[in-house]
């Protein structure tokens, strides 16, 4: 079974007698390449002496520190052991970026900057990409992804565990991601819940790859093993909201053995949590280190990733659950759009609308059907004979007055009422964000519900101007089909947004075109623009398109000093 140790707070636990720590400290949770260090109870790491390099203070960096003329350092995440983890910009791509960075003469920078060249060659996309690995001389540093649309898994789990489908997803995808890394004799060591990310896409990606245990100097003799029991505590901790030891760890309670005596006899998810899937937890039960038996099931244990995705192969899948009512009246994702494409609302979806009583069935609905036609046909008759009869007499109809006989000339000079614009109705909305990986995708629907209350907002900027990392993000509106457009009205939350509406370049008179959805910004023109909060964006004259963007070119500053852009409502008027 793992051996234990407690470390800042937080319970470690590695494979005993397998893994070798040669750093006591570790980082809080959030450092660029993040989690906690395993470090085993049997082996204490070696004493620094005096002669020891990388014993002294870290480098002396500051925000606004340029590495290679092109990484801007912006917020310090940890700096700890000698090392220092940052969130900086990629001036050059105007991209956020994770930094580690670390004395060129740290006892360990050879192992980083290898770990990280190595790292860079696995393209998954389950993995947070190493982009960059240098050593200038006097600093080594690694550049990896910033996924600013990412929750550690750590945070997801303090609001709960995870349900069925989503826990079978992060398994799959762990022990997918881990198997093509141990191919390429590639571990990880690290993972744990501040080291796996959600994205907004409900996709799984792991941060840290070699990286995260060259920084702390970790090594295993059995990486396979002891990345595979990682990946099983994780499956355990999503399940039950439960780190799998007694000491617990990374904010989660620990869960006591059966048996007060051994660690061996780790009670089940099941048995943890009510409702748990029994497949997945025996399948957890086989991936931490406890031989693979339960109580339900008495399957060999999974050391290897590998044997991992062959074991979540033997299962039957787990179809996701059933969309919750609620999200359906807000509306919902349209098969074949894009992520964050909604339709509005429609009467069958409205809360509390009442669905049409079914047809009678059987005989009694068709005698009923055809007497009330029999009616409705007689009626009629009735009154054609009496119109009829009242025209010749010469008389007017009955309840009509009779016609006068004065005429009226029409007043040219009088003045016309003006034509009351008509609502355009939007079919589709989705996110639109150039240079970044999405903007809350899941919330664009609420521009369309009518409710002021709800909003679609943008990520949360660190100065002006989009903290300088791109020139804006929006919302594309899909007409379903070419209209007529004459204006937009757009409703904001939280103080004055810079707006243009914009259409795509053909629709302007432009060069381009207006019959596939847009990705990039340059095949737009501008049309409009205003500043406010309530905003009425009016064309000089209509303009026929299908697509419209909503494109905030500057947000409102929060009471948190940073910026952050609400929708709250879009209504198109042609």
């Amino acid at each position: 079974m793992a051996g234990i140790r407690a470390i800042d707070g937080e319970a470690e636990k590695t494979v005993a007698d397998r893994s070798t720590a040669t750093s006591p400290s570790q980082p809080p949770a959030g450092d660029g390449g993040n989690g906690k260090a395993a470090s085993p109870k049997s082996e204490e790491p070696a004493p620094k002496t005096p002669q020891d390099p990388g014993d002294g203070p870290p480098p002396e960096l500051h925000s606004g520190h340029r590495l290679s003329r092109r990484y801007r350092l912006e917020e310090c995440i940890t700096r700890v052991d000698g090392f220092s983890s940052w969130r900086a910009v990629d001036e050059k791509l105007r991209r956020a970026v994770g930094v580690h960075v670390l004395p060129a003469d740290h006892r360990r920078a050879d192992e980083v900057i290898n770990a990280a060249r190595a790292a860079a060659l696995m393209s998954d996309a389950r993995f947070v990409q190493v982009l960059d690995a240098a050593d200038d001389g006097e600093l080594v540093y690694v550049i990896h992804e910033w996924l600013s649309d990412a929750t550690p898994l750590g945070t997801v789990l303090a609001s709960g565990p995870l349900e069925a489908h989503e826990a079978y997803t992060l398994v799959s995808q762990l022990a997918e991601g881990m198997t093509e890394a141990h191919r390429k004799n590639l571990a990880h060591l690290r993972l744990n819940p501040n080291s796996v990310l959600r994205t907004s896409a409900g996709q799984f990606r792991i941060r840290g790859l070699a990286v995260d245990a060259a920084l702390r100097g970790i090594t295993s003799d059995c990486a396979p093993r002891a990345d595979t029991e990682a990946i099983g505590a994780l499956l355990y901790a999503s399940l039950t909201q439960r780190w799998p030891y007694p000491e617990g760890g990374y904010g989660l309670a620990g869960v006591a053995g059966l048996s007060r005596n051994s660690r061996d006899s780790l009670a089940s998810p099941e048995l943890v949590r009510a409702g748990v899937h029994r497949g997945l937890s025996d399948l957890a039960m086989r991936a931490v280190a406890n031989d693979g038996a339960t109580a339900a099931s008495q399957k060999p244990a999974c050391t290897t990733p590998e044997e991992l995705v062959r074991a979540i192969g033997e299962m039957p899948r787990i179809r996701p659950p059933e969309p919750d009512p609620g999200l359906l009246a807000a509306g919902y994702h349209r098969p074949g759009f894009p992520n964050g494409a909604v339709l509005p609302p429609g009467p069958a979806t409205q809360p509390g609308a009442t669905p049409a009583p079914p047809a009678l069935p059987g005989k009694t609905g068709k005698v009923l059907k055809w007497g009330v036609s029999a009616l409705l046909i007689a009626a009629l008759g009735l009154s054609s004979w009496q119109i009829a009869d009242a025209l010749m007499k010469g008389d007017p109809p009955a309840n009509e007055p009779p016609v006068s006989q004065e005429t009226t000339e029409p007043d040219d000079n009088a003045p016309q009422p003006s034509p009351t614009p008509d609502p355009v109705e939007i079919a589709a909305v989705h996110d639109f964000d150039p240079w970044g990986d999405g903007q809350d995708p899941d919330a664009v629907g609420n521009v369309l519900d009518g409710d002021p209350e709800t909003y679609w907002q943008t990520k949360n900027y660190f100065g002006p101007g989009f903290g300088n990392l791109k020139e804006g993000v929006g919302l594309l509106l899909d007409l379903g089909e070419s209209r007529s457009v004459s204006a937009v009205e757009v409703s904001a939350v939280g103080g004055a947004h810079d707006v243009q509406l914009m259409v795509p370049a053909a629709s302007a008179g432009q060069a381009g075109g207006n019959s596939t959805l847009p990705s990039s910004l340059d095949q737009f023109a501008p049309i409009a623009e205003g500043s406010g909060s309530s905003l009425s964006l009016t064309t000089d004259q209509p303009v026929e398109t299908r697509y419209l963007l909503v494109w905030l070119t500057d947000l409102p500053q929060g009471a948190d000093g940073n910026y952050r852009g609400r929708i709250t409502d879009i209504a198109v008027t042609g």
